[in-house]
């Protein structure tokens, strides 16, 4: 079979570290009977191993002549597909049970792709993901440091997040020019009601403008609703913690 050669539009870079290879699949701990769903497959460096310890894998992947390279798989099943347009919920239903979804995302998409998955968060047992490590820094943040904003709230309203893994340049082929993570994803068993668009507007306006203190953007903001309710505008967007946006989003929904 001829080799092939990375798609710089779809992202496409091979893992080929055997070593972390290894600690992706420990990390992941696929067990057989689960319902293991692959975004962008590859060439197998990932896929291989967790079939060997699964049994079976739903596989996502754009690349016509990767997809048709996986048809022949035993214990695979590959929707041929931009991961943007699949419908989790659907694959939640046919394996009649909550997915655990894991992959290589492209990088160019990777933000994307979470807000995709976001929706379904109640269909998914866990997702373990390579990233760029800046953006897994970004998921993970804690309040008062550069790395939180936006990302970290909408994601963390949803999820528990950790790094689990650093991986250097040179386990890829291309290496990309960044250094990379594996995060791990555990949806909250009961999350905040809040409305998901007005907690995306609410939080978009608070980090529009990082340096200054949130009664300049997001007190015009509640002005602008006419709430009534006490929030403390004298701080900066990165120095309030999710719980607390999201009890503000609730209460704004409720005024």
């Amino acid at each position: 079979m001829s080799q092939h050669i990375a798609r710089k539009r779809f992202g496409q870079h091979f893992l080929t570290d055997t070593t972390v290879i290894s600690g992706i699949v420990r990390a992941i701990d696929p067990r057989p009977g689960q319902a293991l769903v692959e975004i962008g497959p590859g060439l197998m460096a990932l896929t291989q191993p967790l079939l060997e310890r699964c049994g079976s894998l739903t596989v996502i992947e754009l690349d016509r002549d990767l997809a048709a390279r996986l048809r022949g798989r035993n214990g695979l099943n590959v929707v041929e597909s931009d991961v943007l347009k699949v419908d989790f919920g659907a694959l939640a239903d046919q394996a009649g049970q909550r997915l655990r979804v894991v992959g290589n995302l492209p990088y160019n998409i990777s933000s994307p792709i979470l807000f995709h998955l976001l929706p379904w968060a109640h269909r998914v047992e866990d997702q373990h993901f390579m990233l760029q490590k800046e953006v897994v820094d970004r998921m993970a943040a804690s309040p008062g440091c550069k790395d939180y904003g936006r990302l970290t709230v909408m994601l963390q309203w949803r999820y528990h997040i950790e790094s689990v893994l650093d991986v250097p340049p040179d386990a890829f082929d291309p290496p990309p020019r960044v250094d990379s993570a594996v995060v791990r994803m555990l949806p909250w068993p009961e999350p905040s009601q809040v409305d998901p668009s007005l907690l995306s507007e609410m939080v978009q306006v608070a980090f529009s403008q990082r340096r200054k203190l949130l009664r300049h953007t997001l007190g015009r903001w509640l002005e602008e609703r006419a709430f009534g309710g006490s929030f403390d505008v004298q701080r900066r967007a990165e120095e309030v913690p999710v719980a607390d946006y999201l009890a503000l989003a609730l209460a704004v929904s409720r005024s």
